[in-house]
């Protein structure tokens, strides 16, 4: 994991960045303001009458299987497809209190009142991050300045979470769409700082690890390099590449990889932020190009760990939609998800050249 002093030196290099304001919802929560420019004033009061929070999740350790499983009951009462005009991720307006005091804002992120992680019988936090104050817009649709800013609040919350006593893994993704399970409309996205190395990850690692143990390389560093040879690259930059892995798990799938090799959000340089940001922009339009309905996707980024695993970690932005065909999604079987045997229905070499294509149609 980068030290204090390699974090301090980025923030340097990336200069002042844009406003950040700290304040307390009613009911303790911290809630942080990223504005576009600064100067703004961020002072409006969470009126709200809500209980303290006090999130009582639990970790659980299946043996069998070698995992830790979430246990977080009260989730069951969070705020589920809330009806137009109800939501709680909207400015708060005269009448309408939402988890935002603010009449409008560029950038938010604040501890998930409905939380999978926290307090203390799991540890680690759970945050939410708008991108937006427009309720009908998508991350696709954002301007260059504002990638910027969610790109600053993204590496702000890393370095930060990544503090936290405990805290051994920051993953930062987003849901969008009903069909993937995702109970609000706003564009958001979602941190969870966890307290162990999820399994997926740690499964990476292992592979790394042992790659670097016999070809003295990094294992990333050479998918990509292969993955830059052959046929499935959608779009490149002069310092990412996007592409559908030889070997995807679902119908249009698409990992994106800096080529210098680095860790995480932290370690980019200010021009690489933008560039990278401005590829996953690009990539979530092609997907909404696919079919004649915005895709329902899954996105995530791959960070470096905590602890002495650091180094063999290589950042990646990682999305997939599970809409297969017109009017027809992919569910996972009991292959996929009791044996973890995934099938694909799409060829990945089709999968690409139609990501491709969906790059030159005009959107709409």
């Amino acid at each position: 994991m980068p030290t204090e002093t390699d974090h301090a030196a980025a923030a340097a290099r990336r200069g002042p960045g844009p406003a950040r304001t700290a304040v307390q919802l009613a009911d303790g929560r911290e809630l942080l303001y990223f504005d576009d420019v600064p100067g703004l004033d961020r002072s409006a009061p969470d009126q709200r009458v809500l209980p303290p929070h006090a999130p009582r999740s639990e970790v659980r350790y299946d043996p069998v299987q070698g995992e830790w499983v979430v246990v977080a009951a009260h989730r069951q009462d969070r705020t589920h497809l809330p009806a137009p005009g109800e939501c709680p991720l909207c400015p708060s307006a005269p009448g309408r209190q939402t988890e935002i005091p603010a009449s409008g804002y560029h950038v938010v992120a604040f501890e998930n009142r409905f939380p999978t992680l926290g307090g203390p019988p799991a540890g680690g936090r759970c945050e939410v991050v708008c991108f937006t104050d427009d309720h009908e817009s998508s991350f696709s649709r954002l301007t260059d300045r504002r990638l910027e800013t969610v790109a600053r609040a993204w590496t702000d919350r890393t370095v930060e979470l990544s503090r936290l006593p405990g805290v051994e893994y920051v993953f930062v993704f987003e849901n969008r769409g009903p069909e993937i399970g995702a109970t609000l409309q706003h564009p958001h996205g979602q941190i969870y700082a966890f307290p162990y190395l999820p399994a997926r990850v740690a499964r990476a690692l292992d592979m790394a690890r042992a790659y670097r143990a016999e070809h003295r390389s990094c294992l990333f560093c050479s998918v990509v390099a292969a993955e830059e040879a052959a046929e499935r690259v959608v779009a490149r930059t002069d310092g990412f590449v996007a592409f559908v892995p030889e070997a995807a798990r679902w119908p249009y799938e698409v990992h994106i990889y800096p080529r210098r090799h680095v860790g995480g959000l932290p370690e980019l340089e200010p021009a690489e932020q933008a560039e990278l940001m401005s590829l996953y922009r690009d990539v979530l339009a092609r997907f909404d190009r696919l079919f004649d309905a915005p895709a329902p996707y899954m996105a995530h980024f791959q960070q470096a760990p905590a602890g002495p695993d650091a180094g063999l970690a290589h950042l990646s932005a990682r999305i997939f939609t599970s809409r297969r065909a017109p009017g027809k999604l992919k569910y996972l079987a009991a292959s996929e998800s009791g044996a973890g045997a995934f099938i694909n229905d799409v060829l990945p070499e089709q999968a690409a050249r139609r990501l491709r294509e969906a790059g030159t149609r005009p959107p709409g």
